[in-house]
């Protein structure tokens, strides 16, 4: 069982920002940006293309939803989507609000609090719910 399934299953605690029975969007505990996102599938894959065309397919509908709670909570020009990372063997992209491309540079990170993470997670998670 992979880190990213132990925390879509509560096992690890997460800055929770939307799910359903398929995905998991969570805040990334070394953030490029605030708000910086990450969204997985409950199933384990290592590969994203090795995910199947109907799942791949449900699982960017599901990360655009929360791109676009994130980009209520952060106004910015877009929210940026990354495919990347070695470290974990589990499929997931990277959602970061961006204004220009400096703001998706993986070699800069952000410090955020947790006080202020976990209220950065429930405004995500209370503009997720509240899109159609």
């Amino acid at each position: 069982m992979t880190i990213f399934s132990k925390i879509a299953a509560g096992e690890i605690p997460s800055y929770k920002c939307a799910e359903n029975d398929q995905f998991y969007a969570f805040l990334d505990i070394d953030p490029v940006t605030k708000g910086h996102t990450l969204v997985i599938p409950r199933k384990e894959v290592d590969y994203i293309f090795d995910m199947s065309d109907e799942d791949l397919a449900a699982f960017e509908v599901f990360a655009k939803k929360v791109a676009r709670a994130i980009k209520e909570v952060f106004p910015c020009k877009k929210v940026a989507q990354v495919v990347l990372g070695l470290e974990v063997n589990h499929a997931h992209i990277h959602l970061l609000p961006m204004n220009n491309e400096a703001d998706v540079d993986f070699k800069h990170h952000v410090k955020v609090e947790a006080d202020e993470q976990q209220e950065i997670a429930a405004k995500i998670f209370k503009a997720f719910q509240e899109l159609d």
